[in-house]
């Protein structure tokens, strides 16, 4: 090799190692302000900041979803039309991508059919499994699937052997669907009273079920069905018009010239409602499905989902449901007991699959646990199983709060996983608050200074230790430590709970303190949830705020989901003179060109479509007369544009006053909300958002006992006191608060703590202290204790002398 050609291998060698940064320049969506930012790859970059300023539009809202955009870009036209479409972020220059692979809090598939099992590779694993071992041997991994049906057809077919001939032949499809339930585990019963009035005719509205009105489409095909008189009462009908409407086979008929699919009425509400997870529904469809149908376990599979003869073929005494059924730790255990030279292979990847999930903290749940159900934490640790033994390199990983529903003993372990995608070559990006994974950063970007207008800029960038000596807000409360309250309040009464047993709960007996702020704490998987939502959340006067999101489109927003729109339309038609509705987007005041969208979508067929802001409203979403109308000055696209600080004052006195709106606008500013636009898509709000707005919907019950599942999610250090006076608050008006929490400033703050473990699983369900938060640092008997001891420091030394002596024999008698 010349020296000109080594000097060429050089310069080229040089070039390939230069790329190590991401270089982020100009990004504007949502509220971000032309930001810059320089990444470093191959490391742990953590994002701070406050609730809105900004986070999620930079890490998920740019960087990886410009990844993904350029990824779909890739494949051809015809692949890209069955992908969803991906408009280009709002920024100047991106360069140094690498692929995105986004770990986020959605839930999970909320398919009644998907577990944890089939939502990772597990249960494909398990079945082949069974398939080759199983005796009796019962058919491929098929035969053990609960969502394949077993099949069984009769045909002819042409056999070419010299001359064509014909043959009759049976065919055969051995799946492990139970055919009583199809799968489901669980059968329905329903309440005929629910569904219709049997004194009124079809036309007269008989049918209650929602979406069936007397004028409707679904209602009429009934009455042109020629099956159906539409005017005679249902109690009047035959045996065979009853027949006809309840239970009717699908049957084509001719509706108006139209030919139809004509059904009973059970068998439309099993498709269109039953075979859909109950929790992923409309609220008012949902309330009508738990008034209307009861849901028990199928009495031939015993809820396992399985048809006989998958449950018939064993490996060592355990068929595939009894596998499915145990504890994930219990169930690696089991796999690891197994040895067999045939499958060697497939046995590995499993019992790294199922150690992956003790690893990551998840060994307490089932891989027959529906996924619906894993809360928002729960459901982001699964997705990153499949991620961990992961030979991919040169990825960026984006995580979104992965310590969302940890226990700080659990949090090191996190901390450990991120650190191990890191060193294998990945580029790891993190939104967070906690300060114990923002201090293992590699680098940190702080952005603020506030949320919303206020927000959107980069305030701090570089390492954790000039983030501590620096005067930003995050900067100045990541060494913030809670003191333990000086005097705690005295409860007005109890609440009893006798014999629990929900889910891993061991026959637990507690009696809850009332007139306090009460603190139920525990490693993730302890029985925190199944205690207080199974045997609390259920009574007469109390209000849950739990951690299932809101949905909502993009028409959706601050002012529609709090039902703060209402009153603010009756003001402006008060005002004015005129209608409500015109004061809707979504009514008769929504501008013609966008149908109060404010955005035009463009189809571009064979290119990603593009989203503009619409001509003629310029993004106001209503017509021209309608922002004619002012109330206080202001039109009702300028108050819809409001932050909610300023909304309180501008609806709390003069002309504008609306005491309804004022006092859902307080709940909003209490929650820590103020900065949120009135008229801003629930689309573009953070998981934490959503739930603060939810639970400033929820404070508007009446209600003696607040229940709060995890309040500090998406909550940023300095806003934790602003919490902590909202519990205050209501506790001093007279109301119970019962908070499911980890965060130990919460845990110091508490009145009265109960504490749940000792491990998780069928190793939790036990309730291993009770009482005071001083005595709990005091007695350090549990995890809880020792995390709560170190995290108050020096104000556990002076609350132990104080530490009573029968509630430490106490802990430590529940604790052994």
């Amino acid at each position: 090799m010349t020296s000109s050609d080594k000097t060429a291998s050089q310069r080229r060698s040089s070039l390939a190692d230069s790329h190590d940064l991401i270089r982020v320049q100009g990004a504007r969506e949502n509220n971000l302000k032309d930001v810059s930012v320089e990444l470093p790859k191959r490391r742990l970059t953590v994002f701070t900041g406050v609730s809105g300023s900004g986070k999620s539009s930079l890490v998920f809202g740019t960087i990886a979803a410009e990844s993904q955009r350029l990824i779909n870009e890739t494949y051809s036209a015809f692949v890209q039309g069955f992908m969803p479409t991906l408009g280009r972020p709002e920024v100047d220059v991106l360069e140094g991508l690498t692929t995105a692979i986004i770990v986020d809090q959605e839930r999970m598939g909320a398919n009644s059919r998907s577990t944890v099992g089939t939502a990772t590779d597990a249960n494909a694993m398990l079945r082949v499994l069974f398939s080759r071992l199983g005796k009796p041997h019962i058919g491929s991994s098929n035969a053990f699937s609960f969502n394949v049906p077993s099949v069984r057809a009769t045909g002819e077919m042409t056999v070419e052997k010299g001359e064509g001939k014909t043959e009759k032949k049976v065919f055969n499809v051995t799946g492990g669907m139970c055919p009583r339930c199809e799968g489901m585990g669980t059968v329905s019963d329903i309440d005929l009273t629910q569904l219709y009035d049997d004194s009124k005719s079809l036309n007269e509205g008989a049918i209650t079920i929602p979406g069936y009105n007397a004028d409707g489409w679904l209602v009429r095909i009934f009455g042109a069905s020629g099956f159906l008189d539409p005017n005679k009462p249902i109690r009047k009908y035959t045996k065979q018009e009853l027949h006809d409407f309840l239970h009717k086979e699908p049957t084509k008929v001719k509706v108006e010239k139209m030919n139809l699919t004509y059904e009973g009425l059970i068998p439309r509400i099993q498709k269109s409602f039953l075979s859909k997870d109950v929790d992923a529904m409309q609220p008012h469809i949902r309330a009508f499905v738990e008034r209307a149908v009861t849901f028990t376990s199928c009495p031939e599979c015993k809820g396992t989902r399985l048809s006989e003869a998958a449950r018939s073929s064993k490996i060592k005494g355990i068929n595939i449901g009894d596998a499915c059924a145990m504890q994930i730790s219990d169930l690696a255990e089991w796999v690891r007991g197994l040895d067999a030279p045939s499958v060697a292979p497939l046995l590995a990847s499993l019992r790294h699959t199922l150690e992956s999930f003790v690893e990551i903290g998840l060994g307490y749940l089932s891989l027959d646990r529906p996924a619906g159900t894993l809360s928002g934490g729960e459901a982001q640790r699964t997705k990153m199983i499949r991620h961990l033994g992961s030979s991919l390199t040169d990825v960026t990983y984006v995580f979104d709060e992965p310590t969302v529903g940890l226990h700080p003993h659990d949090i090191q372990r996190m901390n450990e996983l991120l650190l191990r995608l890191r060193d294998k070559g990945n580029t790891v990006l993190v939104v967070e608050h906690k300060p114990e994974l923002i201090a293992i950063a590699d680098h940190v970007v702080d952005l603020g200074p506030g949320a919303g207008t206020a927000g959107g800029e980069v305030v701090f960038e570089g390492t954790v230790e000039a983030l501590r000596a620096s005067d930003t807000l995050t900067g100045r409360h990541l060494s913030d430590r809670a003191t333990l309250k000086p005097s705690v309040r005295k409860p007005s009464g109890v609440l009893k709970v006798r014999g629990a047993s929900t889910h891993n709960l061991k026959k637990v007996d507690v009696d809850i303190p009332l007139g306090v702020l009460v603190v139920v704490t525990g490693v993730a998987g302890s029985g925190k949830s199944s205690l207080i939502h199974g045997s609390v959340s259920t009574r007469e006067g109390v209000v849950s705020v739990d951690q299932s999101p809101i949905r909502g489109s993009r028409r959706s927003n601050p002012a529609t989901y709090t039902d703060l729109l209402e009153p603010i339309r009756k003001a402006f038609a008060k005002a004015n003179g005129v209608k409500p509705a015109l004061f809707s987007a979504n009514s008769e005041g929504a501008c013609p060109t966008c149908n109060g969208a404010g955005v035009i979508y463009t189809d571009l067929a064979m290119m990603a479509g593009v989203t503009t802001v619409c001509e003629d409203c310029e993004g106001r979403r209503f017509q021209a007369s309608v922002l004619e109308y002012k109330l206080g000055g202001l039109n009702i696209a300028q108050v819809l544009d409001l932050p909610v600080k300023d909304a309180v004052g501008f609806f709390g006195s003069g002309k504008a006053q609306t005491p309804a709106a004022s006092a859902i606008l307080q709940r909003m500013a209490d929650v820590g909300l103020g900065y949120l636009r009135l008229g801003q898509p629930l689309t573009t709000l953070s998981g934490g958002e959503r739930q603060r707005i939810k639970l400033a919907t929820h404070m508007g019950e009446e209600g003696g006992i607040y229940v709060l599942d995890e309040p500090t999610t998406g909550l940023h250090l300095a806003d934790l006191e602003q919490l902590l006076g909202l519990m205050d608050r209501l506790v001093d008006s007279g109301k119970s608060v019962i908070v499911i929490e980890h965060h130990q400033s919460v845990m110091a703050h508490a009145d009265w703590i109960i504490d749940l473990g000792p491990g998780a699983g069928h190793d939790g369900g036990r309730i291993v202290f009770e009482g005071m938060p001083a005595d709990l640092v005091a007695a350090k008997s549990t995890l809880t204790g020792k995390h709560l001891a170190e995290f108050v420091g020096g104000a556990a030394k002076a609350a132990s002398g104080k530490a009573s002596e029968p509630a430490r024999a106490r802990s430590q008698k529940r604790s052994s």
